[in-house]
């Protein structure tokens, strides 16, 4: 990749840090990339075709970006947005791009324009600054690039040194793009490219389409999902499934971290569901007693659990009625985990078989509840400041809130968390500068010695991730 155009770029402004920064950070900058979560669609690399015009790659589906337009008065369907409901959507790449640089001054200060600047020059190589001006100069900068072979997926895909991404599928998904991708020699056991497993669509209750989707597990899997003996037992089958896939992860979405054993009356629940007479407080209690059942199922089959709570989604009803799911629509709540996740942490949380790892949306929680939590039970991890909160500012506060009581080693490395495929090494250079700054004020500090920081920001880039989500030993 071209040389990064702003080389202290996010390390410390303090002459002595920096230049203990810039020394931690060159040990870290060409590492290779662990991608343990994202949403990249593994069609892009099975199928290895060009990308679209800019527009459609680095705009479209970019929700941080729609979504800060919305906020100004802009349709998503002027940003080319796929409607559900028939009404008419911008295809016009050039004018969709020129609306985008018309407002291009919505994004100071934001993440998303440091990702997209780092991507227009570290990736692109193209160093013209985006403006209502050179909107046109800078699309066909990117365009030209992508024109060429070396900027294939796949060619990307190595030029970012990439050893492993992760993308995630729905249990109803029938894995031919990672089925193709094991053909080819990238994707399953060993492979650079591995699905996890998602199940949300299939466990929460108040999911869209919930008794179709449990019907369709039944189908693929041979099993009754009539009954909640038929049902758990499909779920272990597509577990299996994505296992055999390359899956070392499941990942769970649920809307609070509330865990909870029903017992016997799981069956009961989930029968009223079935016949669609769902009480009050079913689809909460049913999604908190499945993460034990997930549980229990990884204690078997050793997938790590990542818990991702605290969205409520589709919260713009009006965007999602227009436009779907995934579109910029979910909003932030508050999360308790202390006694939200007592009932799995008594069950398994001291069993060191077991992997949970735990993200937020609520960085009050980082200090007060998650870090303890990590720090005290052999089943926990935390991971990485995530969606919203994946901005320098929160990385920094990450760790200056989490170090002290969880330490290094209990967190899980970084995760992007992107369907933005050419934003990957760019978000992963922006956690390593971080980090680099965060452990140089340690050294400046006389609380670390330097050889013991060059070691943890090895760790924090590579091995951790790497071991934490059971990787293994990859080319």
């Amino acid at each position: 990749m071209p040389t990064p155009t702003r080389p202290d770029l996010l390390l410390p402004a303090e002459p002595g840090q920096r230049a203990l920064a810039r020394e931690l950070y060159a040990l870290a900058a060409e590492l290779p990339i662990i991608s343990p979560h994202g949403h990249v669609d593994p069609a892009l690399l099975a199928d290895d075709q060009p990308f679209p015009d800019p527009s459609r790659l680095l705009i479209v589906p970019d929700h941080y970006v729609t979504r800060m337009l919305l906020s100004q008065g802009v349709p998503p369907a002027d940003l080319g947005v796929p409607s559900r409901d028939g009404s008419p959507v911008e295809t016009d790449g050039r004018r969709i791009w020129r609306r985008f640089a018309d407002n291009w001054h919505l994004f100071r200060g934001t993440p998303s324009r440091l990702w997209l600047e780092q991507t227009f020059t570290d990736v692109f190589g193209v160093d013209t600054p985006l403006s209502p001006a050179t909107a046109d100069t800078v699309y066909d900068a990117v365009a030209a690039k992508l024109a060429e072979p070396d900027f294939r997926p796949r060619a990307l895909f190595e030029r970012f040194g990439i050893e492993v991404l992760a993308t995630t599928e729905s249990p109803l998904d029938d894995l031919s793009r990672h089925a193709k991708l094991a053909a080819d020699g990238w994707g399953g056991p060993g492979g650079r490219v591995v699905t996890t497993f998602r199940p949300d669509d299939v466990v929460d209750m108040e999911f869209d389409g919930w008794p179709t989707n449990v019907d369709r597990l039944g189908e693929i899997t041979g099993e009754d999902t009539g009954t909640y003996a038929g049902y758990l037992a499909a779920l272990r089958s597509r577990r299996a499934a994505f296992i055999a896939a390359g899956a070392t992860s499941s990942d769970h979405g649920h809307p609070t971290a509330r865990t909870l054993d029903l017992g016997d009356t799981a069956a009961t629940v989930y029968d009223r569901a079935r016949r669609g007479r769902a009480e009050p407080g079913d689809a909460e209690a049913f999604r908190a007693h499945m993460l034990l059942e997930f549980a229990r199922m990884s204690l078997d089959d050793g997938l790590v659990m990542q818990l991702h709570p605290g969205a409520v989604r589709n919260h713009n009803r009006w965007l999602h009625a227009r436009h779907g799911r995934d579109v910029g629509g979910d909003i932030p709540q508050a999360t308790e985990y202390v006694h939200a996740l007592a009932p799995l942490l008594d069950a398994y949380g001291n069993d060191p078989r077991l992997t949970v790892v735990l993200y937020t949306l609520d960085e009050y929680t980082f200090t007060r509840e998650l870090a303890p939590l990590a720090g005290g039970y052999a089943a926990l991890r935390l991971g990485a400041p995530w969606w919203f909160l994946d901005s320098p500012e929160v990385l920094r506060r990450f760790r200056e809130a989490v170090t002290e009581t969880a330490g290094f080693y209990n967190t899980a490395g970084f995760v992007d968390d992107t369907r933005a495929f050419c934003s990957i090494p760019v978000r992963h250079d922006v956690a390593r500068r971080i980090d680099a700054g965060f452990l140089a004020r340690l050294v400046a500090e006389h609380r670390l010695p330097m050889d013991e920081a060059a070691e943890t920001i090895v760790d924090l880039a590579y091995r951790l991730p790497k071991t934490v989500f059971k990787f293994g030993e990859r080319s």
